[in-house]
């Protein structure tokens, strides 16, 4: 082998051997970084859910505590009521009183009249209505005087029997009034018990929701902590993708400088390609750009298109490049990330499957995983991301 060549090809190899060790020293540090921000995902999803049920604990506290209130309410309304008849029927027993007073006076007076009349026949006799009678001028007027005497007893003796019957009617509905007298005070009793027990209980149910937001409030603040720290050990992995991207594209240049030394033609330089394929045949759920949550909270900036599809459908490259992320990946659940040269690169998260492995070079439309929901999904789809220099930028007008 001529000397020249030799010196290339050894150049070549200095120029390779650095790139490849760093390389791999760098893909050491991403798995391990990635298994940091597994572990600290597992931990958040975990306080979430410890957090969900803390929220829902509270939630129906707080539904019991507005039952305990509508309940005292309810009481407090029915002991309103309970007043209202009360006073009514201490009105009633004022008017029965007033009415059977007057009628055992109008019977006491004509007991006396009754009296004085028994007394005056025994010590006079009874010359009255005999006198009424002999002082008649003829038999038709003694007949009429006999009808009007007659007539007049019997008045006489109705009016003793009606305020006798007035009085036993007054004197039972009297009774009647003060039995239901009896029996309101009673119930209200009964309410009033029942009215302490509820705020007691009331009391009870405050300090409980009480509690139960402070629990809510301290795993919200571990939520919060975990996201933060989740989040930084994310943008660490994000800096290690972005350095694994430098190496490669130096690696590239590197290889085509070598090339060029040793005299060999070098390999293209394509670039970042123009246009991308879809990678999976389905419907749009979520486009590029803000949107409302889908789990809840403030809105969120989504930083790829959402394709939805079954469950197993084949997921394929968008173009061609080099695997550089094949694993889980936080809320993006088990995610492939290729790089295709001029600091472009794509996304997929939510796999059911992964197809390929870090370093692995893979053609435009090559299968590389199946649809899924894992990660943070509300429904099976693909999670598409097109990246440049490590920023996503809308997928949609650069697909075709």
């Amino acid at each position: 082998m001529p000397f020249k060549s030799l010196v290339s090809l050894l150049f070549v190899f200095a120029l390779l051997l650095p790139g490849t060790v760093s390389g791999t020293t760098l893909q050491q540090r991403i798995d391990a970084q990635s298994r940091r921000a597994h572990q600290l995902e597992a931990k958040l999803h975990a306080k979430r859910v410890e957090l969900h049920a803390a929220a829902l604990t509270e939630s129906q506290l707080q539904a019991q505590l507005g039952e305990t209130n509508g309940a005292i309410s309810n009481v407090n309304r029915h002991l309103g009521s309970l007043a209202a008849q009360q006073r009514s029927t201490e009105r009633r027993l004022a008017w029965n009183t007033t009415q059977l007073n007057a009628a055992q006076r109008s019977l006491r007076l004509q007991d006396r009249l009754l009296k004085k009349r028994l007394v005056d026949i025994y010590e006079n006799g009874d010359m009255s209505y005999a006198a009424v009678l002999l002082s008649a001028r003829s038999f038709t007027e003694f007949v009429e005087r006999w009808e009007d005497l007659r007539l007049l007893i019997a008045a006489n003796e109705r009016t003793v029997s009606e305020r006798a019957k007035t009085e036993a009617k007054v004197a039972s509905a009297q009774a009647d009034l003060e039995r239901s007298q009896v029996a309101l005070a009673s119930e209200e009793q009964a309410q009033q018990q029942a009215r302490t027990q509820l705020g007691a209980l009331a009391d009870e149910r405050r300090n409980l929701v009480a509690l139960a937001d402070q629990q809510r409030n301290r795993k919200a603040t571990e939520v919060a902590q975990l996201e933060d720290l989740s989040a930084a050990q994310e943008a660490q992995l994000e800096a290690l993708i972005q350095e694994r991207q430098r190496v490669l594209e130096a690696q590239r240049e590197a290889q085509r400088r070598a090339a060029g030394i040793a005299g060999a033609i070098p390999p293209p330089n394509e670039g970042a390609p123009r246009s991308f394929s879809w990678p999976v045949n389905g419907t749009i759920t979520s486009p590029f750009g803000w949107r409302s949550n889908p789990f809840g909270g403030a809105p969120d900036f989504h930083t790829g298109l959402d394709i939805a599809a079954p469950t197993g459908t084949t997921i394929v490259a968008a173009a061609a490049g080099t695997v550089i992320l094949a694993q889980w990946y936080g809320g993006y659940g088990n995610f492939v990330l290729i790089d295709h040269g001029g600091h472009v690169s794509t996304g997929y998260g939510h796999m059911s499957a992964i197809y390929v492995s870090v370093g692995q070079h893979v053609q435009r439309g090559q299968a590389i995983g199946a649809v899924g929901m894992t990660g943070l999904a509300t429904g099976p789809h693909v999670h598409f991301e097109i990246r440049i220099n490590g920023k996503p930028v809308d997928p949609a007008p650069r697909l075709h």
